[in-house]
C-alpha cells in the first residue's frame, strides 16, 4: 500500500508530458521573413506551446482577434499556409483612438497572400467564412474598459462563437487580476479576474476545453498597472481554451 501511495503521489506531482510541435509551427517560427523584434519576444510569449495547444494547422481557417502589432498574425499565416486563411482584426474603435494601429496593421500583412486585413468596429465585426479557430491575446479585458457600454463583452463574446464552426476553438490569453466579478480591474489595471472571463465566455455558449500554466507568475501581486515597469513583461498570465460544441 505504501508503494502505491508513493507512486500516485508521484503520478499527481509529475509535469504533464510536453506536446508535440507540428512541422508546420516549427517552421513558421524559424521563418527567415519573421522580424527579429518578433523573434526577441518568443521566449517569453511562448507562441510554439500556445499554437499546439490551441491545434491550429496547415489549411484552417482562424483570426487573430484585435492583432495588435500583429505578431500572432504572421506566425499564423506561415502555419496555416497557403491553402488557409488568416483574418487580421483591428477594431476601427483602436485605430481612431491611435491611428498608428492601423498602420501597424497595413505593414503586418504586407506580402502575406493567405492574410485579410479587417478594421470594422467591434459591434460589426464579422468574417467571410465559418473559422476553424480564434485567438485573441492580451485584450480581451479591453471589451470591458469603461467605453463600452454594459454587457458588450458578452455579446462580442456570442459574436465570437457564432463566427466559430462547430468544434471551433476560442484562445484567450490575458494579464490576470485579482477577484473581480464587476470588472473594474480592466479599466484600471488592463487585467481581467480569469473567473469573471470564463464564466463570461461560457455564458455564449462556449465550454471550456483547458488552461497552459506556462505564462503564469506567482510573483505578481495582480495589483500593478500591465504598463508598469516594475512588471511590465512579468505579469502572470492566463491561457484558456474553449471550444464550440459539435
Amino acid at each position: 500500500m505504501k508503494l502505491l501511495a508513493t507512486a500516485l503521489a508521484l503520478a499527481l506531482t509529475a509535469p504533464a508530458a510536453a506536446q508535440t510541435v507540428s512541422p508546420a509551427i516549427q517552421q513558421a517560427l524559424a521563418s527567415p521573413a519573421r522580424p527579429d523584434a518578433d523573434r526577441a519576444r518568443d521566449a517569453t510569449r511562448k507562441p510554439a506551446e500556445l499554437l499546439t495547444f490551441a491545434g491550429v494547422k496547415p489549411g484552417d481557417k482562424v483570426a487573430d482577434f484585435i492583432m495588435g502589432g500583429g505578431y500572432w498574425t504572421k506566425i499564423l499565416a506561415g502555419v496555416v499556409g497557403p491553402k488557409g486563411r488568416v483574418y487580421a482584426y483591428q477594431p476601427a474603435e483602436f485605430i481612431g483612438f491611435r491611428a498608428a494601429y492601423g498602420t501597424e496593421q497595413d505593414e503586418a500583412v504586407k506580402g502575406l497572400a493567405n492574410v485579410t486585413p479587417l478594421r470594422p468596429s467591434l459591434a460589426s465585426f464579422s468574417f467571410a467564412e465559418p473559422l476553424d479557430a480564434i485567438m485573441t491575446v492580451q485584450n480581451y479585458h479591453d471589451l470591458h474598459l469603461k467605453m463600452a457600454p454594459p454587457g458588450f463583452a458578452g455579446t462580442v463574446a456570442k459574436r465570437l462563437y457564432d463566427s466559430l464552426k462547430p468544434g471551433g476553438v476560442l484562445l484567450v490569453v490575458d494579464h490576470v487580476a485579482n477577484a473581480d466579478p464587476d470588472f473594474k480591474a480592466p479599466d484600471t489595471l488592463h487585467r481581467i479576474d480569469p473567473t469573471a472571463a470564463r464564466a463570461e465566455i461560457e455564458k455564449a455558449g462556449f465550454q471550456f476545453d483547458g488552461e497552459l500554466t506556462l505564462l503564469r507568475n506567482t510573483a505578481d501581486p495582480h495589483t500593478a498597472l500591465v504598463f508598469d515597469p516594475s512588471i511590465r513583461g512579468k505579469t502572470d498570465q492566463f491561457v484558456y481554451k474553449f471550444r464550440k460544441p459539435k
